[in-house]
């Protein structure tokens, strides 16, 4: 494998080989996965034995039709069919999202999914990169990013939340508040794809908001957190006119057979499925802690299913990753092909405590040498005659921001001497009026022991093992990860402005005490399957459900004065 893995990543741009490709330059077994961001504990063992027994019926025949697999979902979901549209892949919607309802130019956070930056590029459309900082640990202040759309007069605005790589979260009332200080643009999409493994909130979805709203779009995706990504399905909420203008452009097979398996199985194992979202936040502190004790690591809060990590001084990000592939058969995505990261940053994935182990392992072979704690290495001042694009993408932020630019995809994209065509600049819209910004919400406290945090230093190594501490807590900075030892910088508090304030009430992480919304048949819905609450991750038990009304629904009482307010 080792002398494919520069082809291997050169040509799959601003993403990661897949799978598929790299067992087949292996031995036939693929890598340890700390790369695809999907759910490890589900479906369960007695679920993929079921999916194997009928795997000739599910591929010799035609699935139903997109209606009958989405109705089927919505009766889990309890939301109306008229609100929701599924799509091949939340990457089908984004797409369609796109075609249909962004006219000339789109706002998103950077660095985040890159679809959110390339799809819009690719049809011409103007995107404006509001670029998250890494001193306030990559948190999306919600006042600077309205301020931000209204100078540029962006028509159309996306969140992700929790974002992608960092895992940043937004509280649920910050997001409402947003949309509706939003409510003139032509769209705003809220991209909830990770927000199953949040644990901040209790309800952190704003999917019933979204039905009330005429320009409001909530996309969910369903293979990350059921853990299928080769299934390829994913879903949308939105007000029954703007779900309808995207359902009625998606052809009428355009979700497979597996997909309508799933999603009829999905109603009986709710109680699995509630115990892998419980596994994955366990998982998710264990890990974080296990990567602190490595000198020089910063790991960023996160809450989603995965972990920000920047790399030591010295350290660069494609040759750690070349190395833990080829060396240790571990697989992990570099950032640096990410616009407004660089290739000192990886996102890992939230795996088992084994599998955590060996990276840790592998990461203290590969960044340190056979002793964790020595200096780290000049590990390289290339990439051995292929780049991550770190560069470019600095270059392009830093110039292009704010102005638009036709053609950065390209740009960004674009391998060291290969040619690339020139951006053009486009014109400025003419500023709108502002309404009232919205004031900026810290990351919420976390349940992890308190640390006095400090700002991200120059990390010098230190000469013996640092001791491990316990994850710190949340705060508007990534905190260093070892604890201070021989050598390392001395810390120092950070500015006032900086700190982080004490979580507003009712926004404090719900407490991590068993198994929440599985015990009891009130937690579940028919015949013991998943109900609203629990698909978006709910984290408390869920009261009983309101007295469902004769409309037919089969959304209940609450469901159907929802959707009478929405249209």
């Amino acid at each position: 494998m080792a002398g494919n893995v520069t082809s291997l990543f050169r040509g799959t741009a601003a993403h990661s080989p897949s799978m598929a490709a790299l067992t087949r330059e292996g031995d036939g077994a693929g890598p340890v996965d700390f790369c695809i961001p999907c759910n490890p504990y589900f479906p369960t063992p007695a679920m993929f034995d079921e999916l194997a027994g009928r795997l000739r019926e599910i591929i010799t025949y035609y699935p139903s039709s997109a209606d009958t697999i989405t109705s089927e979902l919505c009766s889990l979901l309890q939301l109306p069919p008229q609100c929701v549209a599924m799509g091949n892949g939340s990457t089908e919607l984004i797409t369609w999202i796109d075609h249909l309802l962004v006219r000339e130019s789109l706002a998103i956070p950077v660095p985040t999914f890159g679809r959110w930056t390339d799809q819009p590029m690719e049809t011409g459309k103007r995107v404006d990169m509001f670029p998250l900082q890494e001193s306030n640990g990559f948190a999306l202040d919600l006042a600077a990013y309205a301020k931000f759309i209204r100078s540029r007069g962006t028509k159309v605005a996306v969140i992700c939340n929790p974002n992608n790589p960092d895992g940043g979260f937004l509280p649920r009332q910050s997001v409402i508040q947003f949309m509706d200080a939003m409510a003139d643009l032509d769209l705003v999409v809220i991209d909830e794809s990770f927000l199953e493994f949040a644990d901040a909130e209790s309800e952190p979805s704003v999917v019933e908001d979204a039905v009330m709203r005429p320009n409001v779009i909530v996309l969910r995706s369903l293979g990350k957190n059921f853990g299928l990504h080769g299934i390829r399905f994913g879903y949308m909420v939105a007000n029954p006119s703007l779900a309808g203008k995207v359902r009625s452009m998606l052809p009428k097979w355009n979700l497979n057979s597996f997909a309508e398996t799933v999603v009829f199985m999905l109603k009986n194992h709710g109680k699995e499925y509630m115990e892998s979202l419980h596994m994955v936040r366990r998982d998710r502190l264990d890990m974080a802690r296990q990567l602190s004790a490595l000198p020089g690591l910063t790991i960023y809060p996160s809450q989603g299913n995965f972990l920000f990590v920047r790399l030591p001084v010295g350290a660069e990000g494609t040759v750690v990753r070349d190395r833990l592939l080829t060396e240790h058969r571990i697989l992990v995505r570099e950032c640096g092909n990410k616009v407004g990261s660089s290739s000192r940053f990886l996102r890992l994935v939230v795996r088992p405590q084994t599998d955590v182990r060996r990276l840790v392992s592998g990461l203290e072979q590969v960044l340190y040498g056979s002793k964790k704690g020595t200096p780290v290495p000049e590990l390289s001042n290339g990439t051995g005659g292929y780049g991550s694009g770190t560069a470019m993408v600095d270059r392009l932020v830093g110039s292009t921001n704010g102005a638009g630019m036709q053609g950065l995809a390209a740009q960004a994209n674009a391998w060291p001497g290969q040619p690339a065509p020139a951006p053009q600049p486009v014109a400025a819209a003419a500023p709108q009026p502002s309404l009232p910004s919205i004031p900026p919400q810290p990351r919420p406290a976390s349940p992890y022991p308190a640390q006095q945090p400090a700002p991200a230093p120059v990390y010098t190594a230190p000469q013996q093992p640092a001791a491990a501490q316990a994850y710190p807590a949340s705060g508007p900075v990534g905190w260093p990860a070892a604890a201070q030892g021989p050598g390392a910088m001395p810390a120092q508090a950070p500015p006032a402005a900086m700190q982080a304030p004490a979580a507003s009430p009712g926004l404090q992480p719900a407490a991590q005490t068993g198994m929440p919304g599985t015990a009891g048949a009130a937690s579940m819905g028919a015949q013991g399957g998943l109900t609203a609450a629990q698909v978006r991750g709910r984290t408390q038990p869920e009261p009983p459900p309101p007295q469902t009304s004769s409309n037919g629904s089969g959304w209940g009482a609450v469901g159907a004065m929802l959707y009478n307010q929405a249209g």
